[in-house]
């Protein structure tokens, strides 16, 4: 006796249950590396170089951490990494908003010349221009500072241009207004255009501090001073002095990470938000 064909029905739901098991077998290997980054941090010194290396820790132990932080001195440059970051964020909003709302709304003479200038600049590698800039620093005397750190970070040609794209949206008869009805133009800045850039501001802060937070080569290039070092640098250098302790470099990493993660999922939406909104209007 034949079996009937397959409904229209039946094929939409097993095509959903196709892709989410797809989809979830790719979490599950994005995932499992920092899943067992997590339980080797537990793990007594040794054990995860045993091969096989175990998934779980026989005897979880906070060893790793209390001795990261009583004699790597890892909360000094955790908090290193966390001012910087503050910091970066905060010149990269200030200037990168002005910027990109200049471009946008204002009109001064070869507005366009530079504005398609910095966009040419876009590809240029980041690498390329590092070491005029450390020149540069070097001859200002900015070598081993925390000011030579952030200056990279204070601007950035794809942040201008995020802005400036999201500005555009904002009405030019909504400033116009504010304008006749004597507004200057640092009120109208922060009482119309601020407000307006909200999702797009939560977006580049993300982005920046991310960045900042993760920035290993240009900190490496500018201090020599250990004691300025930032988390990265200071993962490396114990890195370089505990070879054999996996155990201990994966709880440094855990100190990382954990952060930026926790930052990044409680923002998001509105991360989400600030991307989306340019292609939904």
């Amino acid at each position: 006796m034949n079996k009937p064909a397959p409904t229209h029905h039946q094929k939409p739901a097993l095509q959903r249950l196709l892709f989410n098991a797809g989809v979830l077998v790719l979490c599950a290997l994005v995932l499992f590396p920092l899943v067992w980054m997590l339980f080797v941090s537990f793990m007594m010194p040794g054990e995860a170089s045993s091969f096989p290396p175990p998934l779980l820790p026989q005897h979880p132990t906070l060893n790793n951490y209390r001795e990261l932080f009583s004699h790597a001195g890892i909360a000094h440059y955790f908090m290193n990494s966390l001012l910087l970051a503050c910091l970066a964020t905060v010149l990269s909003l200030l200037f990168n908003v002005s910027a990109g709302y200049a471009f946008a709304k204002l009109k001064f003479t070869g507005k366009e010349t530079i504005y398609k200038m910095l966009l040419a600049a876009m590809v240029i590698p980041a690498q390329v221009a590092m070491l005029p800039l450390f020149l540069m620093l070097k001859h200002i005397g900015l070598i081993n500072t925390w000011a030579g750190v952030l200056i990279p970070s204070m601007a950035g040609i794809f942040s201008i241009f995020l802005v400036r794209q999201y500005a555009t949206t904002i009405p030019n008869e909504l400033i116009e207004a504010a304008r006749i009805d004597g507004a200057n133009e640092f009120r109208i800045f922060f009482s119309i255009v601020l407000p307006g850039l909200t999702p797009i501001l939560i977006s580049l802060a993300i982005f920046t501090f991310l960045g900042s937070w993760n920035d290993f080569m240009w900190p490496l290039i500018v201090l020599t001073d250990s004691d300025m070092y930032t988390l990265p640098l200071a993962l490396a250098s114990l890195t370089r002095e505990h070879v054999q302790d996996s155990e201990m470099m994966m709880a440094g990493s855990v100190l990382t990470i954990v952060p930026v993660l926790l930052l990044f999922l409680g923002l998001q939406r509105f991360y989400v938000q600030g991307l989306m909104v340019g292609s939904v209007k």
